[in-house]
C-alpha cells in the first residue's frame, strides 16, 4: 500500500459504517470511535448519554491511488440515509447524525458538492453536517471490528449486513480481494 490518507465519517451505528468501508480495496484499516463534541476522551456510556456533543464515527485510512475520496463518499452516502437528523433506523440522538469530517481544503470542497448535488436527489434535506476534524478519540477495543468478531450478533444482522452486501452488490469493483 502506498502512501495513505484520512477520512472520518458518522452514519449512525459505527459498527455499520465500519462493516461497509472494511469491505472496499485500498483500505489499510477502519477505526471506530468519536468526535465532534466537548468531552476528552469520553466512553461509550458517555457517547451513548446524548450528553457528550460527540458521534460514533469511524476513520478510514486509505491509498488514494486506490480508492479515492470521492468513491468513499459514494459509498458513505449509499450506506445510510443523509435525511435523518440524529438517528439510523433503531438508533436514535445526535451520536448518530450524518457527519463528514473533512481533515483539508480539499475533503472539505469534494464532501460539500458532493452534499450539494445529493440534495438535489432526495425529497427531504440532506441533514449531512460537513465540519472539520479537531480530535478523533478511539472506541473501546469491544467495538473495533466487531462485525467481524460478532458476524451473528442480531443487531450486525439486522443492521450491518445489508449495509455490507449493498457495498458488495454496488461496488463491486472496488471490493478487496
Amino acid at each position: 500500500m502506498g502512501s495513505t490518507q484520512t477520512a472520518t465519517f458518522g452514519g449512525g451505528c459505527f459498527w455499520c459504517v465500519e462493516a461497509a468501508f472494511k469491505e472496499l480495496g485500498g483500505i489499510s484499516e477502519v477505526t471506530s470511535g468519536y468526535t465532534g463534541g466537548e468531552t476528552a476522551d469520553p466512553t461509550y456510556e458517555q457517547v451513548c448519554s446524548g450528553d457528550t456533543g460527540h458521534a460514533e464515527v469511524v476513520q478510514v485510512e486509505y491509498d488514494p491511488a486506490v480508492v479515492g475520496y470521492d468513491e468513499l463518499l459514494d459509498v458513505f452516502f449509499a450506506v445510510h440515509d443523509p435525511t435523518q437528523r440524529n438517528r439510523q433506523g433503531p438508533d436514535v440522538g445526535t451520536q448518530y447524525r450524518s457527519i463528514v469530517l473533512f481533515h483539508d481544503d480539499e475533503q472539505r470542497r469534494q464532501a460539500s458538492a458532493y452534499i450539494e448535488a445529493l440534495d438535489e436527489e432526495y425529497d427531504d434535506d440532506v441533514v449531512t453536517e460537513l465540519v472539520p476534524l479537531e480530535t478523533f478519540y478511539e472506541a473501546e477495543e469491544y467495538h473495533q471490528d466487531y462485525f467481524e468478531k460478532n458476524p451473528n450478533d442480531a443487531y450486525c444482522q439486522f443492521h450491518a449486513s445489508p449495509k455490507v452486501e449493498k457495498v458488495r452488490e454496488k461496488f463491486a469493483d472496488k471490493l478487496a480481494n
